[in-house]
């Protein structure tokens, strides 16, 4: 039997352990505390041997302070350029295993694109007056500097606060190849910072010689050419090689601004800026004024090549498509498009008639078009006003809001569901969480039908729909089954147009209401074959069958409310004589986007206007200049062709049914607007009043008439 004794004994080791631990780290952390107290008060006295009074202080308070912001600035920079960065993992050097010729719709060839290694002249093996040209006007420290110029910067602004007014840039070749390669020329701050990251970058990983040589080979110089090689071949029908002092000086001048200097349509403005191009030369100290002169007193002559147009824009976004559809080892292609010169043609001088006219009355500077056939087929794409200015193609890459013509994928989901145009919703206020959505008129719509709704552009409703009947899953998953592939956000205020799309997305999209429902059948390529002759890729037997993601009775629905909205909605200027018109309008928040997407039995068109640096439009809606563009496009686009009908309508002229739905849409509004008038008409007459102006009436009715001769003496005896 053990000894009671034992377990106690035990317990009290223990305690004893216990408590020696406890004083080993009272008195550990008293010592570090004393330790720690008395360091503090040694640094404080010897700090105060620096201690700074009067203005040697507020010198160091500027500097730390200056410090704290420069080190946070840089961070927030970084992280702004850090999305960059994520482009240079990919092969951004792709481009150049490509060389692709493009043929029209007819075989005519309207373009190429790629870099043809074979035709790439290597920087050294070019004369030294094309070197000098360029680099006198575009970057003359290029050698200098490390991706951004600091001094030609300060230089520029300098100039251009004297003359008020942008006379010099600022760029560096760095900057303007980061430019061309990686990003796009939206005018935003986001853009430059990421610009002058991408600069130190390529300076980083690429010698002088490479960046000069990729900018030379990948600047666009006008007449749809790329690269100083092409361009030399384009414009004089030579080699680089080749080119005279004054050639050199003409394409030099072309970086600035391709479009308007090109010579093949303005020869005098080119031989201006070879001028001053020669000027730079010598204020760099290149040449003499002696070694420039012949080249001032002959100037260059060009190839004739009359003022045809590249459709750019087209070709930028064909040559995509190409290098997603061609076979590896395939990359020497000839490609038959679904290009429409004329169609394209019409859609570039509608924007720019429109804009002309009145883009300083609505402050808006840049528009973009897409055109589909009601086959599928690309015909037209407007990716901007200027190619030459900013090679940025606004219809493909540019994301917007897209506000109310959103709302048929919104719609197109209840009619899945079960609703109809005659469906009867409230339009009245609406909270949905924190969110209060508005109407355009900022007032309330009371019950309304779909088809008035949508007609009239009521917001309240499209929210109501999703909010207690539909839900965001579902209208998300209808867009993007309609063809949407710009990422769409899973939020609430989707339904009125706040997620970004393009305007190849939104032409896309409204081609299924066209096209009976079905998507899958939009394409630019019809086919691709090789130098050889060999066909590669056959468009109607490789790609997949369009298929329906619209039922017949959900699209007959959709079609007859959209084509009741140029009749009585928000989109009356875009009509055609005799020809129905379905589509819907768009405006964003505070104006920044304006847009008309519509469509008939042939066509399908969207048209987007606003500006590069979102800055607000002048209260343009889009049921103003949008439709106006659409309107003037369509007119030329459906001149001596077979009209055919809109699915679900009856015929491609003014439908029945829909005209009977507006008529009637139309005089219950003039009812409601005789009963507000009513309303709001002031008390009438009293008997007595109303008695007495029919005696006056009475009494005047029964008045002699007047002698003419007798009118003096009459008019005198009345005097008083």
């Amino acid at each position: 039997m053990a000894s009671p004794s034992k377990p106690r004994k035990r317990r009290g080791r223990i305690a004893s352990a216990a408590l020696a631990v406890d004083a080993w780290l009272d008195s550990s952390l008293y010592e570090i505390g004393f330790k720690a107290r008395e360091f503090w008060e040694a640094a404080t006295i010897f700090s105060r041997r620096f201690r700074l009074h009067g203005w040697r202080r507020a010198i160091i308070e500027v500097l730390s302070e200056g410090f704290t912001m420069g080190a946070g600035g840089f961070v927030v920079l970084l992280a702004l350029a850090m999305p960059a960065f994520e482009i240079t993992a990919g092969d951004w050097r792709n481009q150049g295993d490509f060389a692709v010729t493009f043929l029209d719709r007819y075989g005519n060839e309207i373009g190429q694109r790629g870099i043809i290694q074979r035709d790439s002249v290597p920087v050294d093996e070019m004369p030294d007056i094309v070197i000098k040209a360029v680099l006198a006007t575009e970057d003359r420290r290029f050698f200098d500097h490390y991706g951004i110029d600091v001094l030609g910067l300060s230089r520029a602004i300098f100039e251009n606060v004297r003359a008020n007014s942008v006379v010099q840039g600022g760029s560096s070749i760095t900057q303007q190849l980061a430019k061309n390669l990686f990003l796009s020329n939206e005018r935003t701050l986001e853009r430059k910072i990421k610009e002058a990251f991408l600069s130190l970058w390529l300076e980083a990983n690429l010698s002088k010689k490479e960046i000069l040589q990729l900018y030379l080979d990948r600047a666009y110089m006008g007449g749809g050419t790329f690269g100083i090689e092409a361009a030399a071949d384009f414009y004089f029908g030579k080699s680089v090689k080749d080119l005279s002092l004054a050639e050199a000086a003409m394409l030099a001048g072309l970086f600035k601004a391709p479009t308007k200097y090109a010579p093949h349509i303005n020869l005098p403005a080119a031989r201006a800026r070879a001028n001053v191009v020669l000027s730079n030369l010598v204020d760099a100290g290149f040449m003499t004024e002696g070694q420039v002169l012949q080249a001032r007193l002959h100037p260059a002559d060009v190839v004739d090549r009359g003022e045809k147009q590249s459709p750019d824009y087209f070709l930028d976004w064909a040559f995509d498509e190409v290098k997603k559809i061609a076979k590896p080892g395939q990359h020497s292609l000839v490609a038959h498009t679904t290009f429409d010169a004329n169609i394209q043609k019409a859609a570039e001088e509608s924007v720019e008639f429109h804009l002309r006219q009145f883009g300083k009355e609505y402050n808006v500077t840049e528009g973009a078009v897409v055109v589909i056939e009601t086959n599928g087929a690309v015909r037209a794409i407007v990716g901007g006003r200027d190619y030459g200015a900013s090679q940025f193609n606004r219809a493909t890459k540019a994301l917007r809001q897209t506000g109310s013509s959103f709302k048929p994928y919104v719609y197109a989901t209840a009619m899945e569901h079960g609703f109809t145009p005659d469906s009867v919703v409230s339009g009245g206020p609406i909270s949905w969480g924190n969110w209060s959505p508005h109407n355009y008129s900022g007032g309330s719509a009371g019950n309304v039908t779909l088809l008035t709704a949508i007609a009239k552009s009521i917001n309240t409703v499209p929210v109501r729909l999703a909010k207690d009947h539909l839900g965001i899953a579902p209208i998300k998953a209808m867009a993007e089954s309609m063809g949407v592939e710009s990422p769409l956000e899973s939020h609430k205020t989707m339904v009125l147009g706040t997620s970004l799309m393009t305007v190849m997305d939104q032409a896309t999209g409204y081609s299924v209401f066209a096209q009976n429902g079905f998507v899958g059948s939009r394409h630019g390529i019809t086919q691709l074959v090789t130098r050889t002759g060999d066909v590669v890729y056959d468009w109607t037997k490789d790609a997949p069958p369009p298929h329906r993601v619209l039922s017949e009775q959900a699209l007959k629905y959709m079609n007859t409310m959209l084509a009741a909205v140029p009749v009585i909605g928000t989109a009356r200027r875009a009509q055609l004589p005799n020809i129905v018109v379905a589509g819907k309008t768009g405006t964003t928040q505070s104006y920044r986007d304006a847009w008309f997407v519509g469509f008939t039995g042939n066509y399908t068109a969207a048209v987007w206007l606003g500006n590069d640096d979102f800055t607000p439009t002048n209260k343009m809606t889009g049921g103003s200049l949008p439709a106006m563009v659409w309107q003037r496009l369509m007119v030329y686009a459906h001149q001596n062709i077979d009209l055919k009908p809109i699915p679900g309508l009856d015929h491609p002229f003014v439908d029945p049914e829909v005209a009977a739905k507006a008529e009637e849409a139309a005089k219950k509004e003039a009812a409601d607007a005789e009963a507000q008038a009513e309303a709001e008409r002031p008390p009438v007459l009293s008997s007595r009043t109303t008695q007495t102006l029919r005696d006056m009436t009475k009494v005047f009715q029964s008045a002699p008439v007047l002698d003419a001769s007798t009118l003096p003496e009459t008019l005198s005896a009345l005097r008083f």
